[in-house]
């Protein structure tokens, strides 16, 4: 008797914990907004990709293209600046040097650039840069 006791009053135990740890029922955590941009085009160049807008920080990747490996200033990057509501910026941060596309079309690994406000960016403003820190065109986007 003394068993089935004990083996009921743990399943009461194991069963409520369980109901007391679920979140609320139609409780979802949300996934944090993407913006895609479409190619940031210079000549032949250009950079492409999506921003993912964090709470005090965007998380940027993407691909971008050189057709000419000539020299260094054929080459590109992709750069990133965030700015608050009021226009201030707040960061900025670019693609890494090993994913420089040179002469190539290449893939870039997520850079995060910070946004430290609360709140996070309200916008950004994405440039092809021409590999040197020098940007070429950007274009903003406004966070969703």
């Amino acid at each position: 008797m003394q068993t089935h006791l004990a083996a009921a009053l743990g399943s009461v135990v194991l069963t409520a914990g369980t109901l007391l740890g679920a979140p609320a029922a139609g409780a979802q955590t949300s996934a944090y907004p993407v913006t895609s941009f479409a190619p940031i085009e210079v000549g032949n160049t250009w950079t492409k990709g999506t921003v993912t807008w964090y709470n005090r920080s965007v998380s940027v990747t993407g691909t971008h293209k050189s057709v000419s490996a000539a020299g260094p200033a054929y080459c590109r990057r992709t750069w990133v600046y965030t700015y608050d509501a009021a226009g201030a910026q707040l960061g900025s941060g670019g693609s890494y040097a090993a994913d420089t596309a040179c002469g190539t079309t290449k893939n870039y690994s997520s850079f995060t650039v910070s946004a430290d406000v609360p709140g996070g960016a309200a916008l950004v403003r994405v440039c092809l840069d021409d590999g040197n820190l020098k940007d070429l065109l950007c274009q903003p986007f406004r966070r969703p």
